[in-house]
């Protein structure tokens, strides 16, 4: 399989969804944005991506909404989706995980731990398919 895998970068900072996509794209993927959770879902049903990064603290629907959303529904809950937040408190990881998240990273990061979560949700993802 040679098509770049898509990944949906769903984040509302412009500056962090810029750096984020160059170091990904950079690697071989390709990459979409989202800047809220409603934006989230729309481009999730139009591009169905190989992963979703998610922030947890979005305009209009919040990241666990789109996470809980997107998880029960048939068409989509094997899309591996990570969660990328300022958010470190446990409460809000077993939350995440509650929603069915597939993997929760905290910021600030290192683009190694990123790009090496990627690399190891899509080969998880590709093997379940």
């Amino acid at each position: 399989m040679n098509e770049r895998q898509k990944i949906l970068l769903v984040d509302d900072e412009p500056d962090l969804v810029q750096l984020v996509s160059l170091r990904l794209e950079k690697s071989g993927y390709e990459v979409e944005a989202a800047y809220d959770g409603q934006q989230a879902l729309e481009k999730v049903r139009q591009s169905k991506p190989s992963l979703i990064i998610l922030d947890l603290m979005l305009p209009k629907l919040d990241g666990y909404k789109v996470c809980r959303l997107l998880k029960f529904d048939e068409r989509y809950k094997k899309v591996p989706v990570l969660i990328f937040t300022a958010r470190a408190q446990e409460q809000d990881i077993r939350l995440a995980m509650d929603c069915g998240a597939d993997a929760y990273l905290t910021k600030p990061f290192e683009a190694k731990a990123l790009l090496d979560k990627v690399a190891e949700l899509l080969s998880a993802g590709r093997a379940l398919a």
